[in-house]
């Protein structure tokens, strides 16, 4: 099979999902025809033991246990008593409020594990407070949409679970990989916010509190530390597996509500829709994705397209900038699931066939990943934001509040490559 069908094949399945046909659909769609064009009829017999082979994964068991963590962290309140907690902390730092919105998402992100989440629930509890404190709406939005991104990087992440369970690496390391990473592209957001700020001249600050109270305050901030302290240590130290870290993280939560006084049937009942929603999405994508790779592992696309690749000459610094400009066009069209899965079976090889460190590769499409969920015009955070914004103004405010995150994601993924001990050297000590 040549690159060039291999290539139209590829630009047909994306048509496909632009021009609104269900993700799964397309991808098995395209994955289906394609086996049967080389294999004739008795490749519909393959499709059943992997279908059920992926169903009965228990690596998957940990996707719908973390979204059902987030679903009760933002039900339960403990996501706005630890906004408040943060606002009291960073409130004097130039910028504000501006500095909650990332450190929350950060801290939110910690413990939920999606983007979209974490960008619809501190926009829930942030913007009304902003607007009413007279904060510029585009900044304003921006850092929430931005700050949003976090979801995917910080572990736990359902990404990178959707990741390793595409190329087989170890979902542990790279929950244990995202942590630096995540922290220092937290500090640059919040970085850029200080400097924006004073370069102003009108650097918004909060009311200076006491110390007492901000102790106080902090009470609030001991459930998600001690969930995210639940589920990285014991992945960390190997006292559990990433599935039962994530029971371990619903668990501890759970306890944390009760001791609220906040749990009842009408909270679980909503919780537990809500993730029955997202799971079977997530879960009908992976399915319609490994149908897709056993057409790409049968033909041997991912074979042809590494030798093709490789026989260019390309360095790895080389593939890596031009993948970056690939997933920045790409994020712009497609949602960030349909794009991982419809690109990982084909780049993964290649990347690690010129020498990339799989995990390293796995943060770096974590980081890409983020910069499509801010960028236009089918930035998914993007709309979130604007949707759940109390003035209903246009869309353009939230578009250009995070086009300087977006910038900041391209040039930190390119310090990753200049350094990328960052990624790596927590891995190495497990």
């Amino acid at each position: 099979m040549s690159p060039t069908i291999i290539i139209i094949a590829f630009l047909i399945m994306v048509f496909m999902m632009i021009a609104g046909v269900p993700i799964a659909v397309s991808m098995a769609l395209v994955g289906i025809v394609g086996g049967v064009a080389v294999y004739g009829l008795p490749f519909m017999n393959s499709i059943a033991p992997v279908l059920w082979g992926v169903q009965n994964e228990n690596l998957l068991t940990s996707i719908p246990m973390f979204i059902l963590l987030g679903e009760l962290l933002l039900r339960s309140g403990i996501a706005d008593r630890m906004y408040l907690a943060l606002s009291a902390w960073f409130g004097r730092l130039p910028g504000g409020l501006l500095h909650t919105n990332i450190g929350s998402c950060a801290l939110f992100a910690a413990t939920s594990g999606s983007s979209v989440a974490t960008a619809a629930t501190i926009s829930t509890v942030a913007l009304p407070s902003l607007m009413k404190r007279g904060y510029p709406i585009r900044p304003s939005l921006g850092s929430i949409a931005a700050g949003g991104t976090l979801g995917i990087l910080i572990p736990p992440s359902v990404n990178m679970i959707i990741y390793g369970s595409l190329t087989s690496n170890s979902i542990g390391k790279l929950f244990i990989a995202g942590i630096i990473p995540g922290l220092l592209l937290t500090g640059s957001f919040m970085l850029y916010i200080a400097i924006t700020s004073l370069l102003s001249g009108n650097a918004m600050r909060e009311e200076k509190v006491s110390l007492e109270y901000k102790l106080k305050a902090s009470v609030h901030l001991i459930p998600p530390m001690i969930v995210f302290g639940v589920v990285m240590g014991s992945l960390y130290f190997g006292i559990a597996t990433a599935t039962e870290s994530a029971a371990l993280g619903v668990t501890t939560v759970v306890l944390f509500v009760l001791k609220s006084g906040r749990l009842n049937w009408a909270l679980l009942r909503g919780c537990f829709i809500s993730t029955a929603r997202v799971s079977g999405m997530i879960l009908l994508i992976i399915a319609a994705a490994f149908i897709l790779n056993l057409t790409i592992s049968l033909t041997g696309v991912a074979e042809v397209m590494t030798k093709w690749v490789t026989g260019l000459g390309l360095s790895p610094t080389a593939l890596i900038l031009g993948l970056i400009l690939f997933y920045l066009l790409l994020g712009m069209f497609m949602d960030v699931l349909s794009m991982m899965v419809a690109t990982i079976p084909v780049t993964y090889p290649i990347a690690v066939a010129l020498g990339i460190d799989p995990i390293w590769f796995g943060i770096f499409v974590i980081l890409m990943c983020e910069l499509g969920l801010i960028t236009p015009p089918v930035g998914m955070n993007l709309f979130v934001v604007h949707g759940i914004r109390p003035d209903k103004g246009g869309i353009e405010d939230v578009m250009w509040g995070a086009l300087p995150y977006a910038i900041i994601i391209i040039l930190f993924t390119i310090f990753l490559m200049i350094f990328p001990e960052i990624v790596t050297w927590l891995p190495n000590q497990m």
